[in-house]
């Protein structure tokens, strides 16, 4: 059986640009099981567009371009959309504990998968009442 987890937007731009050192124990276990084909990650909606923004404000610079790299990481097996549904909107609708409207659709996406979250942040995990892998 495979692990499955819900990327937060930084999760997944440290794990992009290779800066693996400044992610948990937990996650960077977590992402290497992924490389192994022994785990999957889902990935919202909502940390495409934050990480494609990051990109082009140059935030983060990823080799190849972050629309390549993004087109290649869904096309992998690994990384699977999670489209913004309205399950998923009005779920976010009670976490308004988490400040952030995108950290919110994250943490809703991931209560609504009943999936952990791979994230820093332990308070928006806590809001969503889903675990936290860092």
């Amino acid at each position: 059986m495979r692990e499955l987890a819900v990327t937060d937007t930084h999760a997944l731009i440290w794990y992009a640009m290779g800066r693996h050192k400044r992610l948990g124990a937990q996650a960077r276990a977590f992402f290497s099981l992924v490389k192994k084909g022994k785990a999957s990650v889902y990935v919202p909606a909502i940390t495409m567009v934050e990480v494609l923004e990051a990109a082009h404000r140059g935030t983060i610079r990823i080799d190849g371009g972050a629309e390549s790299w993004l087109q290649a990481l869904l096309a992998s097996g690994s990384f699977f959309e999670v489209p913004l549904t309205s399950e998923i909107v009005i779920r976010a609708s009670g976490f308004h504990s988490i400040p952030e409207r995108g950290d919110r659709l994250i943490a809703a996406t991931a209560a609504h998968l009943d999936l952990p979250l791979l994230t820093r942040d332990p308070d928006i995990a806590a809001a969503a009442g889903v675990e936290i892998l860092w």
